[in-house]
């Protein structure tokens, strides 16, 4: 049976998920990363992406985040993030009209913060979306 640990996720809102898990899978800043039981421990900040976690029955669940920051600790790991939704919880056409909304944001910035405020609006959409084909591929 391969080893465990304790994995939690918060939002500001609340405790999205926590389970002992047999592997977490999301992005860094300097890339994607797999944390499993005895990771060495570390703090570093998350990406939006696809979050998958492999349970205790070794079937993955996938999840939509945002960014913040990962603390991996001898005894559990913890994700804290602004947003966490499963794939049902997402509503396809909100996340359309918002990528959409934010590419015209795009078109009419003219200062660096407007640009990058949103590229990470339609980066989030994005993932919201590819969330969403998730849910209809299970």
């Amino acid at each position: 049976m391969p080893a465990l640990f304790t994995f939690e996720v918060h939002t500001p809102h609340r405790l999205f998920f926590s389970e002992r898990v047999e592997a977490a899978t999301l992005t860094l800043s300097d890339g994607e990363i797999c944390v499993y039981a005895k990771h060495s421990a570390f703090t570093a900040p998350v990406l939006c992406c696809i979050l998958h976690i492999k349970d205790g029955n070794g079937r993955w669940k996938k999840a939509f985040i945002t960014d913040g920051i990962l603390e991996v600790k001898e005894h559990k790991t913890v994700l804290m993030v602004d947003v966490a939704e499963w794939p049902e919880e997402i509503d396809p056409e909100r996340a359309r009209t918002a990528k959409e909304h934010a590419e015209a944001s795009l078109k009419t910035a003219a200062l660096k913060f407007e640009v990058e405020n949103a590229k990470a609006r339609i980066r989030r959409a994005e993932f919201r979306l590819k969330a969403c084909e998730l849910k209809t591929l299970a």
